[in-house]
């Protein structure tokens, strides 16, 4: 048995020789996967801690990474990785704690990402070569995710073949392949690996009803549907929003975003449905893809998300203009949504101007006379925070509950 071992163990010693002299070599297999990595039209977020560490400086040395690159976190102690999921996990380093970190990087890539760009949440955690010696093995958990599918990989390191470097340009030529397999990038991938040290890989595939189930069950923040391909405004991050539940949708709406975009014209137009009701039950998938092909009929993009208030689609979309009417604007301040506090509601819409959100307010017909923002008053601690559309510009006295009885 041990000269079993030993015979394994040079082997292995000859694998990471050969590695080693072909160092150039693999830097420029590296770099190439990089570069078709930038060269797709995806974008990522990587959470990242216990190892891989080359592979974030890999990624952001190559030109081009400001294309793929949203947001890179390394939630390295114990602390932080706790407030990152929201708990301690059971294990640090596990193939559950992977796959946590990837749906958290999927739904805040989602959140910064340009609208209708596909999203990568990657998520890796590793023990590795440590300062003293482990009893465990060596091991890291890998795991993206993408709009339909969630992929793992689970690898279990020949324990004492590498030091610590060695083992983190391992793990981190992994993560550079799986960021390329999950955008599609069509490059060889790379692998520093023995032939002993096989992965163990899995991957559940997921059809859009079941996509729009774990959006209302609140395990992902938002499903968008591109239907608008406008390249004037394609690239921009910032978006004017205009929720509701459009049932149906009518030329009213179209309108109002039509004028909104005008105001804000470097921002991308959408609409924007919350699955979920603050005060009736969620809408079903059958529900959803109804009201979705509205917007695919007239060519306009619309957001499904699972957050009913707009403090909390603040923080889903930050940075973003809100098209609200005056009637909507007014329940905003009234205090009485604010369990009675006038503090508290201050407090609450402060929260949406440090998201540097804006809400763009359109006239409406409030028990038969039309209203504008004007015909308010606004507190003065959320001066700048609303923005008057004036009625010249739009004024149309229709609304979804009309039509609807009138179908009736």
């Amino acid at each position: 048995m041990r000269a079993c071992l030993a015979r394994s163990d040079f082997s292995n010693l000859d694998f990471v020789k050969k590695k080693e002299s072909h160092l150039e070599l693999m830097d420029g297999a590296v770099r190439a996967i990089i570069e078709a990595i930038h060269a797709s039209p995806s974008q990522a977020v990587l959470y990242v801690t216990g190892g891989a560490s080359q592979a974030l400086g890999w990624l952001m040395s190559v030109p081009g990474a400001s294309n793929t690159i949203l947001e890179v976190l390394v939630p390295y102690s114990r602390a932080s990785m706790a407030q990152l999921l929201g708990k301690v996990p059971t294990q640090f380093a596990s193939r559950h704690t992977a796959e946590e970190l990837a749906l958290l990087a999927y739904n805040r890539g989602t959140q910064l990402s340009k609208t209708g760009a596909p999203v990568i949440g990657l998520g890796f955690t590793g023990s590795l070569v440590g300062g003293q010696p482990k009893r465990g093995d060596h091991r890291f958990y890998l795991s993206t995710r993408t709009s339909n599918r969630l992929w793992t990989s689970e690898v279990t390191l020949s324990k004492g073949l590498r030091d610590r470097e060695q083992e983190d340009k391992v793990s981190s030529c992994s993560v550079v392949s799986a960021v390329a397999d999950a955008c599609g990038a069509t490059s060889a991938p790379i692998s520093m690996l023995t032939e002993s040290e096989v992965p163990y890989e899995c991957e559940r595939i997921f059809n859009e009803d079941q996509e729009l189930q774990q959006l209302i069950e609140g395990h992902i923040c938002m499903k968008i549907y591109p239907f608008m391909h406008d390249e004037n405004n394609s690239n921009s991050e910032r978006k004017i929003i205009l929720s509701g539940s459009f049932n149906p949708l009518h030329e009213g709406h179209l309108k109002l975003l039509e004028v909104a975009s005008s105001m804000y014209p470097d921002a991308y137009p959408c609409f924007e449905i919350s699955a979920v009701n603050a005060d009736k039950p969620p809408l079903t998938v059958s529900q959803i893809n109804e009201r979705v092909e509205q917007f695919k009929k007239v060519g306009k993009t619309v957001i499904i998300s699972n957050q009913p208030y707009f403090y909390k689609k603040a923080e889903l979309f930050p940075g973003s203009v809100f098209v609200i009417g005056a009637d909507t604007a007014v329940r905003l301040i009234d205090p009485k949504y604010y369990g009675g506090v006038y503090e508290r509601m201050v407090e609450t819409l402060v929260g949406c101007k440090k998201d540097s959100c804006i809400f763009l307010v359109g006239g409406r017909n409030v028990n038969g006379v039309f209203k504008v923002l004007e015909d308010f008053p606004m507190p003065s601690e959320l001066k700048g925070l609303f923005v008057s559309i004036p009625e010249e510009k739009f004024r149309l006295d229709i609304s979804s509950t009309e039509i609807r009885e009138k179908l009736r």
